[in-house]
């Protein structure tokens, strides 16, 4: 598509990629692809200087700021609590007000944050938008596929402190790590 017809879609709305497993409209085929990695999990732009990774590009540029400003200029006026982004003071302060402001239509479970909300409805829907790549089963969130993933990479990212022993998940590990304690 044309620089122009790509443009003329941000006012006229028009989204011709439709994702095949959710049916999200995207404007470009660009976007289309930054979409799908919320299915697969894959988040391939890395930071650096702390090793965060991103599904997105422009989220990695954004956390790039955190470290070349070390500032957090929004300040908590409860606790004093520094926050890199306005949104995440206005998350933060749901915290010590205990406002929910996002309420399931199925259940009227109320959550502080819209995202915990949208998770929390696929149990209502069964809607699993994250599919594993090797076995093609379902996942209600990206954590959750990137667990399941271990069970075919063998990957053991959880290393007990006191034996060196490494686990696929933290469950596993905190149960490991009651042994050396007890």
């Amino acid at each position: 598509a044309s620089n122009l017809s790509v443009h003329i879609r941000t006012h006229t709305g028009a989204k011709p990629y439709k994702c095949e497993l959710c049916g999200k409209g995207c404007a470009t085929s660009g976007n289309l692809s930054s979409h799908m990695r919320t299915h697969t999990g894959l988040k391939p732009f890395k930071c650096e200087l702390c090793g965060k990774v991103f599904a997105r590009a422009y989220s990695l540029t954004s956390h790039k700021q955190v470290h070349n400003t070390g500032s957090k200029p929004f300040k908590c006026q409860l606790c004093g609590k520094g926050c890199s982004w306005s949104s995440d003071l206005t998350k933060h302060i749901r915290t010590h007000t205990g406002a929910k402001p996002y309420k399931c239509d199925f259940c009227e479970k109320q959550f502080t944050q819209s995202n915990s909300l949208k998770i929390h409805t696929r149990t209502h829907t069964g809607v699993k938008p994250y599919k594993c790549e090797v076995c093609s089963k379902g996942f209600k969130t990206s954590g959750d596929l990137s667990k399941h993933f271990r069970t075919h990479s063998g990957a053991k990212p959880f290393k007990c402190e006191f034996c060196e022993k490494e686990f696929a998940n933290s469950s596993n590990l905190a149960k490991h790590i009651r042994t050396h304690i007890m």
